[in-house]
């Protein structure tokens, strides 16, 4: 099965569950088409297909509840309970048991396809061997949330100089045109529910955003509160793009709510669920941070193995976690993850040529 084979596969498999919109579908085959990148964000229902055969000798490393779609540009921004900016992982469409290198080997494959697109200027073995510092630093001090107040100067520098202007951020999403299809009844609800005041006039607008999940219907309630602009939106979820073709491990269950309660986390508080619907709280101040926003400078590499601390913090709420992974990567060869990155690199590359021509 080829990639085009693939997604057409891919899609009927996910029309099955739940209805997909066809223009915003239109859209992701072309951003697909743009260069690698965009691509292996779009694909990663490709990357669970090809994972098992081309790193077969990591698919019996201990499963924890991971990412599963994590790249560099999965990481951003939020206020806590307490105001607090807090950075990390910012999506977990793809969440489910997994094992614990596919999230390391996709985060570095991402940054050798960043190098190539002159987005980061690391080559892929620096990134590789950043990314695995930092987790293992993770592991060994039972991982800590990165909040950005007292600690992590260098960090809370990179994120606040990359906050999205609020002119522009409201501009922008003021643009967006209402929604063809109405949102259903009960969406619609709990999206008043999420606002301040019960009776607030909100908007409801069709945002085409991300690429995993662009193609799944969305719905963003605009409201003017109190002297300035504010969002929610509802995005529907699905399971796991894992468990397509993997029939022996059919699992309905959605387990984005469960992956951010079990970590070690500052939880964005606004994070709610209706049914199959993610709720959340739209800002400049809680996003993600975009690939061509990330600096270029000495400053990559530590951001890099800052990622791979907050992956540890994800992985550290499977239970056992800690010891059973200690365990594995002190058994693996050096240069493991330097190895499997080439490979699904490769792979990934092969398959945006033939995808773009």
């Amino acid at each position: 099965m080829d990639i085009k084979q693939a997604t057409k596969a891919y899609e009927t498999w996910v029309a099955q569950s739940l209805p997909l919109i066809e223009a915003d579908l239109r859209l992701k085959h072309q951003r697909m088409a743009e260069s690698p990148f965009p691509f292996l964000r779009a694909t990663f229902y490709r990357w669970a297909q090809l994972w098992p055969d081309l790193c077969s000798h990591l698919a019996s490393a201990p499963r924890v509840l991971g990412v599963g779609d994590l790249h560099v540009e999965n990481f951003g921004t939020w206020r806590d309970l307490e105001g607090r900016l807090v950075w990390g992982v910012n999506d977990f469409d793809e969440a489910c048991p997994l094992p614990y290198p596919n999230d390391l080997v996709r985060l570095a494959v991402s940054a050798k396809l960043a190098f190539i697109e002159h987005h980061l200027s690391c080559d892929s073995d620096a990134a590789c061997d950043a990314i695995l510092e930092g987790y293992e630093a993770g592991l060994t001090k039972g991982g800590q949330p990165l909040v950005l107040a007292d600690h992590h100067g260098w960090l809370r520098a990179v994120a606040l100089s990359q906050l999205r202007d609020p002119v522009h951020y409201w501009e922008k999403l003021s643009g967006w045109p209402a929604a063809v299809q109405p949102a259903p009844a009960d969406v619609c609800a709990a999206l008043r529910r999420a606002l301040p005041e019960p009776k607030l006039s909100m908007r409801i607008v069709h945002r085409q955003a991300g690429l995993g999940s662009l193609g799944r219907r969305r719905y963003t309630a605009l409201a003017d509160w109190r002297g300035g602009m504010i969002a929610r939106e509802a995005k529907e979820l699905r399971r796991s793009a894992w468990y397509w073709q993997q029939p022996r491990r059919s699992d309905d269950r959605i387990y984005y709510q469960r992956v951010i309660e079990q970590a070690v986390r500052a939880a964005d508080p606004f994070v709610s669920f209706h049914k199959r619907w993610l709720l959340r709280r739209l800002a400049p101040d809680c996003s993600r941070i975009e690939l061509a926003s990330l600096p270029k400078s000495n400053e990559e590499l530590r951001l890099l193995s800052a990622m791979g601390w907050e992956t540890a913090n994800l992985h550290l709420g499977t239970k056992g976690a800690k010891q059973k992974i200690t365990k594995d990567l002190k058994s693996r060869p050096a240069k493991w993850l330097r190895k499997a990155t080439e490979v699904m690199a490769q792979a990934t590359l092969d398959d945006w040529k033939q995808w773009s021509h």
